[in-house]
């Protein structure tokens, strides 16, 4: 018996069944489904989805950001005297430039007092939206997508500085031998070896600052780029001006990396007691990596001052200050607390942040890819 004669034949309706028709229809191949392609599948699922959750929150916490970024690159005391002056301080500060429009306004009409509308305090705590949504969704790919491959590289490779593994392991061979099965992560050592993988994928992080510093820019002095696009920056400044602060970036994200990943792991090694961190609930991760993360704001907290005051600079002066020029002026001008400013909203926002951009991810790749639908 022939392989073709347990094929099944169909009889198509109005022609009758004959000896060829049925050779026909047994030799025709039924071809497979297609399979989606990588691009397919990471735009229509993580890629996508962080993409559509990085709108989302920057709807909601841009604002955070702004305030921050503003405070930073303040270069007067904003707390003193009493809570009334402080707060007359920080309201100044961050609606330094609509006040100061509005009064223009006003003395134009000939009104003495200055009235805001609301809406245009909203409005004004928005700028740079559009970069800022290219820059944390490109920024949460390298860095929470390249540290578990550079963790891995660094157990295959580089395991046995970080953990006990087989005493006769050849640094030049991969460690996933039948001593080192494939990493777990957890364990004795698993903290340093996570914590060194974000560190390394942080550095990364400067070619990105582009976006970041058309966004601070927006943010704290969007009078000197009179509107310009980044294109057209980069077009009449050149690439050198789009990175300044690179060094001060760079110095910044090791650390910050370095202990948002190791604390992070740290807290699920030492306070959860967990062998395995792909164990950890849902509420384990989100108060693990708060606690990475506002380790890593409070002790990265003087060099993101320095960052935002390189970055706020006029971008068509020729001069621009170097961040040990900014850290000495700051330091003379402003004292120490200087380089704390902006440091409560950041905190504030840590652990809704986590919260917020996590659950959205889920839903949104679950939507894009069908899988909300009733069935």
């Amino acid at each position: 018996m022939s392989a073709n004669s347990l094929t099944p034949t169909f009889k198509q309706e109005g022609m009758p069944s004959t000896p060829e028709n049925n050779n026909h229809n047994n030799n025709k191949k039924v071809e497979p489904p297609k399979e989606n392609g990588f691009w397919h599948k990471l735009f229509l699922g993580p890629g996508g989805a962080a993409t559509l959750a990085g709108a989302c929150e920057i709807t909601i916490f841009h604002p955070f950001d702004t305030t921050a970024k503003r405070l930073m690159s303040h270069n007067a005391r904003v707390v003193e005297g009493g809570v009334g002056q402080t707060l007359k301080n920080f309201n100044h500060v961050v609606f330094r430039k609509l006040e100061e429009e509005y009064a223009q306004k006003a003395a134009a009409s000939g009104e003495t007092k200055i009235k805001i509308p609301m809406l245009a305090r909203v409005g004004h705590m928005y700028p740079g939206s559009l970069y800022a949504v290219l820059y944390k969704v490109l920024q949460r790919v390298i860095k929470f997508a390249g540290q578990p491959y550079m963790r891995e590289y660094l157990y295959h490779y580089h395991g046995g500085w970080f953990l006990h593994v087989n005493p006769q392991h050849n640094p030049a061979k991969p460690s996933t031998t039948k001593e080192n099965p494939k990493y777990l992560p957890g364990g004795k050592g698993g903290a340093m070896l996570e914590a060194t993988a974000g560190c390394l994928v942080g550095v990364s992080e400067v070619i990105l600052l582009p976006f970041d510093r058309m966004k601070v820019l927006y943010q704290t002095n969007r009078d000197q780029i009179k509107g310009m696009n980044l294109f057209q920056v980069l077009r009449q400044e050149g690439v050198r001006k789009l990175y300044a602060g690179t060094v001060t970036t760079a110095v910044r994200n090791a650390p910050g990396s370095f202990l948002l990943f190791g604390g992070a792991a740290f807290t699920k090694d030492y306070v959860f007691q967990l062998k395995n961190y792909s164990e950890a609930t849902f509420l384990q991760n989100i108060i693990a990596s708060t606690v990475g993360g506002c380790v890593g704001v409070i002790c990265t907290s003087p060099m993101d001052v320095v960052k935002t005051r390189i970055q706020s600079q006029n971008i068509q002066s020729q001069r621009q200050l170097s961040g040990m020029q900014v850290l000495r002026e700051t330091v003379k001008t402003e004292g120490f607390s200087a380089f704390y400013k902006g440091i409560t909203p950041k905190l504030i926002t840590s652990a809704p942040r986590l919260v917020f951009s996590y659950t959205m991810t889920q839903y949104f790749i679950k939507v894009l890819r069908g899988e909300n639908k009733a069935k």
